[in-house]
């Protein structure tokens, strides 16, 4: 049961504001020669096993048009300090950078949001859940490491009204996906954490352990988001077309250097729909948001050779 609130957990961290597809890098079987027609679809969230550490790491993907350029940042809640430093300086060379949060519409362009006279108990509990996770992990959390501060940060999601009302209306939660994604997962006999990993690294309070033992079960759960949402759900499709809408109204303002930070679950359908539209990717790049070192392995001393 512990087991299975590891995994609704990855599920909520991914559905909330940000979701990814994920790829463990290099250990991956050769890939079939495709026809040079067909292209392979972008990661925007990857695990990635470097010489010395075991790095989660999100794509900055470039794409442009008639001299607009649109990058597609993508974004997770709890990361390294380090991490969120390197968004926030990225964040500055953009005249526009639209950004996801659910009801954050009174942070457009740098506001300070009048606080809400009623809390919203969905959206509290999955704040809680993340600085709980953050202080175990040894990360920070998004909005305490990004500055939202700043001027050009353009509000590019829906309202909690609207999100609440369109959910209602197609008959969603994130409950709901996180109980089918336990049940698909029990269905198909999903490979499961090391449970005695999890407990060893919360016992002896090793993070770095308890990041290892869940990195992969996080991005198994973000792997279907798209695939229980789909694209019409709320959270993926008209959140989507909403980040799109606002998009086609900065560019029309005069806007020619923009960016979109928002989960990269979202991307692939993002993606879809800009090249639909005639950008074409010309850039794709990596940044480290978990750096977790790996051990040097003990020098077995050699046994003296018996004369």
């Amino acid at each position: 049961m512990k087991l299975k609130i590891i995994s609704l957990v990855a599920l909520s961290l991914g559905v909330s504001f940000a979701s990814a597809q994920v790829v463990k890098e290099p250990i991956q079987k050769a890939k079939k020669k495709l026809p040079a027609k067909v292209e392979q679809k972008t990661d925007f969230l990857r695990v990635h096993e470097a010489e010395d550490a075991t790095l989660l790491q999100t794509a900055v993907t470039r794409y442009e048009k008639d001299g607009v350029t649109v990058d597609l940042i993508g974004a997770i809640h709890i990361a390294d300090k380090a991490y969120y430093d390197k968004l926030n300086k990225l964040f500055t060379s953009y005249d526009s950078l639209l950004f996801e949060m659910v009801g954050g519409e009174g942070m457009n362009h740098g506001k300070v949001p009048p606080k809400p006279k009623k809390k919203d108990v969905q959206l509290g509990f999955l704040r809680k859940m993340y600085k709980v996770m953050a202080n175990r992990l040894d990360l920070i959390g998004q909005k305490e490491g990004i500055n939202y501060r700043k001027k050009n940060f353009v509000h590019a999601d829906l309202t909690l009204k609207e999100f609440y009302a369109k959910q209602k209306a197609k008959g969603e939660s994130l409950l709901k996906l996180a109980l089918m994604n336990a049940l698909r997962q029990r269905m198909a006999n999903v490979e499961e954490p090391d449970g005695f990993a999890i407990i060893k690294a919360i016992l002896t309070n090793d993070s770095d352990g308890l990041k290892l033992a869940i990195i992969d079960t996080l991005g198994a759960g973000d792997d279907q988001v798209m695939a229980l949402a789909g694209k019409n759900s709320v959270i993926i499709g008209d959140r989507n077309a909403r980040c799109m809408k606002v998009l086609k109204q900065e560019i029309a303002n005069g806007q020619k250097t923009l960016g979109i930070f928002y989960g990269a679950a979202h991307f692939p359908d993002m993606e879809e729909r800009m090249l639909k539209q005639g950008f074409k990717k010309t850039k794709h790049t990596w940044l480290n948001a978990w750096t977790i070192k790996k051990q040097p392995k003990k020098k077995v001393k050699k046994q003296p050779k018996k004369k």
